[in-house]
């Protein structure tokens, strides 16, 4: 029995097609329903329990500022993350994130060897405008993202004109891109609902 017979899955062949957003100097590429509602809804289920979930917070005009997400850094034991003034140590792979990337890497054609999970509660949390320029990460790196939970708006910036793209992601969906001008995106807050990952 394969992992797609244990979740009820498309083939992935099925869901191998790209929806492109064309934006400035490149393009996002969606993959609706790359996980099935059932996938996405077990999976959220299983890391809301097994993930070492952190309230991690950044030091502003001299208080300590909660951040309004929980997150949790994993990966290869060498790779360390650092942004907002903290660095995260990854915690070692676990399976059910071996799987997801173990199904992402093929159709990215890359070997991520970390990953930065955020959990948003409710409608409260979100993640402000950012660059994902961190020097760990390397020059124009691939990003994957994956949504599991509710549906969450997905905000682009570009970062010299501002111009500004909305996308809304379905659970399920896989984002990925390498885009350098459309350097800054951010969750917008009231945009969960509930749980999301």
């Amino acid at each position: 029995m394969n992992q797609y017979e244990i979740f009820g899955a498309q083939p992935q062949q099925e869901k191998l097609k790209c929806e492109t957003v064309e934006i400035n100097n490149g393009a996002y590429c969606l993959y609706p329903n790359f996980f099935t509602k059932f996938e996405s809804d077990n999976y959220l289920e299983r890391l809301r329990k097994e993930i070492s979930w952190k309230q991690e917070s950044m030091n502003m005009y001299g208080k300590s500022i909660n951040f309004p997400r929980l997150t949790a850094w994993y990966g290869d034991n060498d790779k360390p993350y650092s942004f907002s003034g903290i660095t995260l140590k990854p915690n070692l792979w676990i399976n059910d994130i071996i799987k997801i990337k173990q199904m992402i890497e093929p159709i990215s054609q890359t070997v991520f060897n970390s990953v930065l999970l955020n959990l948003y509660r409710d409608g409260n949390d979100s993640i402000s405008w950012h660059t994902d320029a961190e020097p760990e990460l390397g020059i124009n790196p691939i990003i994957a993202s994956v949504n599991f939970g509710e549906t969450r708006s997905f905000q682009l910036r570009h970062i010299n004109t501002k111009e500004k793209l909305q996308l809304f992601l379905n659970a399920g969906y896989l984002t990925m891109s390498n885009v350098s001008a459309y350097g800054a995106d951010a969750m917008a807050l009231g945009d969960v609902l509930s749980d999301n990952l």
